[in-house]
């Protein structure tokens, strides 16, 4: 069994800032102050608020998880990546579906932005596999492709690894079978995350804290269990708990 601090822990969780703007965001922000968890933004938030907001949050502490999902020509990805660097975020992703060019170009923006800013810390890039919302059927008869959600998931974990990324966001399901697969040291990022007795929503590939733990995942993104609650500090404390 895992034995981890309160840090290290908190240290393990991505709080889903899914808000319309900064203003809604802020008082979960001041809830949730003092714990050392990190703080993922996403498009919605993002987009209306900006880089500024990003950059405020790095001002106040928060290691940042940057949730864009960059799918694009290797070119238009690159250019993104030195943007996304330059904002001193610690970690951001784009889809693995892009494939092994569009993948390596995200690291050469990083590179070239890294050398160029002085930045102190290199951003990890990880990949996008498959949506913890895709099911198999979603997965053969919509998106097109063939097999299991597993096995579309490793297909795109292992080419991430080929071109030189630092890891995947996949189920919590999926995490052993991709560590066997691209090594213990390449990352998993795993969304699907549901506290025992709290509501599945959209989500079709989940587990527990504890159990996404005990699976090995690095680290977990938790939203709406957090950031619906009554009272979030509580709710994350409580995630705290569980994992202790």
């Amino acid at each position: 069994m895992i034995k981890l601090s309160r840090e290290e822990a908190a240290g393990r969780i991505m709080v889903a800032l899914d808000y319309p703007d900064a203003a809604a965001a802020e008082g979960l922000l001041r809830s949730l102050e003092g714990i050392p968890c990190y703080m993922k933004v996403g498009m919605q938030l993002f987009y209306a608020a900006g880089p500024d907001f990003v950059a405020g949050l790095k001002e106040r502490g928060y290691r940042i998880f940057l949730d864009l999902k960059m799918h694009d020509i290797p070119n238009t990805v690159k250019g993104g990546a030195g943007s996304i660097t330059k904002l001193g975020v610690d970690i951001f992703n784009v889809h693995a579906a892009g494939g092994v060019r569009m993948m390596e170009a995200a690291l050469e923006g990083v590179d070239a932005a890294f050398d160029s800013a002085g930045s102190q810390k290199r951003p990890a890039v990880i990949a996008v596999t498959q949506l913890t919302s895709t099911s198999r059927l979603t997965l053969n008869e919509e998106i097109g492709i063939g097999g299991s959600v597993e096995d579309a998931v490793l297909r795109y974990a292992r080419i991430a690894k080929q071109a030189g990324l630092d890891g995947v966001v996949a189920s919590p399901q999926e995490v052993q079978s991709i560590k066997a697969a691209c090594g213990a040291a390449f990352q998993t990022i795993t969304p699907g995350i549901r506290p025992a007795g709290a509501d599945v929503n959209d989500q079709s590939r989940i587990m527990t804290p504890r159990e996404a733990l005990e699976a090995g995942t690095d680290y977990m993104v938790i939203g709406r269990p957090i950031t619906a609650a009554p009272d979030p500090r509580e709710a994350l404390e409580s995630i705290l708990r569980e994992m202790l």
